[in-house]
């Protein structure tokens, strides 16, 4: 492809330039990233996407975002604790990843992280599954779902305070397993410092991290993953 042929892929609005090329560059198209961007700046550029795909994935959307994008795509699916707003293809296709993610909450503090991964794992075309609130306080939540972790292609652990579940799940399991540490937690976790740290040092093989709260991150990378 050409520079020419590139050019013709984006499309240049006002307020942005809308990367069409994205999904043979990356495997999907490309995700508002809502935060910082006016309702008004997010359901234009959800319009020019879904003009061309039948779908659109927003991301980091505040109440405002997703009142707005809700009024316009009225088939639209708000996610109000992930603050993602999703538009599926209609019909939606099957799942194209080879096995399922898994997106495992030590706490339900953790949730709105966890929650963006998961809607951010299905829009890029992989089944998932949730398991939630079976951190390490209560060790025995985990051990007792070790048939939905060795089932699960890739795991997405979410936690936040010292971190230590991502650990555990990785001295269970054979498959990738995705850390997102979470700025939940009291004084000293430092806004998910401390889980980042704990996790960066997991003595557990095969456990890779993202950034802080990053759920978006981690479905991204499980996701490739999962079309490998």
């Amino acid at each position: 492809m050409n520079l020419h042929e590139v050019d013709g892929l984006i499309e240049r609005l006002a307020f942005a330039s809308i990367d069409h090329l994205r999904p043979h560059t990356q495997g999907h198209q490309e995700v508002i990233l809502c935060q910082g961007k006016t309702p008004e700046q997010v359901v234009g550029i959800a319009e020019r996407l879904g003009e061309k795909s039948g779908s659109f994935l927003a991301t980091r959307a505040d109440s405002a975002h997703r009142q707005a994008l809700a009024a316009r795509f009225p088939r639209a699916e708000v996610n109000e604790l992930g603050r993602t707003v999703f538009l599926a293809p209609d019909p939606e296709p099957a799942a194209t990843g080879r096995g399922t993610v898994l997106v495992v909450t030590a706490g339900t503090a953790d949730l709105p992280v966890a929650e963006e991964a998961a809607v951010t794992a299905r829009a890029f075309g992989n089944r998932v599954e949730r398991l939630t609130d079976v951190g390490v306080a209560g060790i025995h939540r985990i051990l007792t779902q070790t048939d939905a972790l060795r089932n699960a292609a890739v795991i997405v652990v979410v936690a936040g305070m010292e971190g230590a579940l991502p650990s555990v799940v990785g001295g269970l399991v054979k498959c990738p397993v995705i850390a997102v540490p979470t700025s939940v937690g009291y004084g000293a976790s430092f806004g998910g410092v401390a889980a980042l740290l704990g996790m960066l040092n997991s003595c557990a093989s095969g456990v890779t991290v993202v950034n802080i709260d990053n759920g978006f991150g981690a479905a991204a990378a499980a996701s490739r993953i999962n079309h490998t």
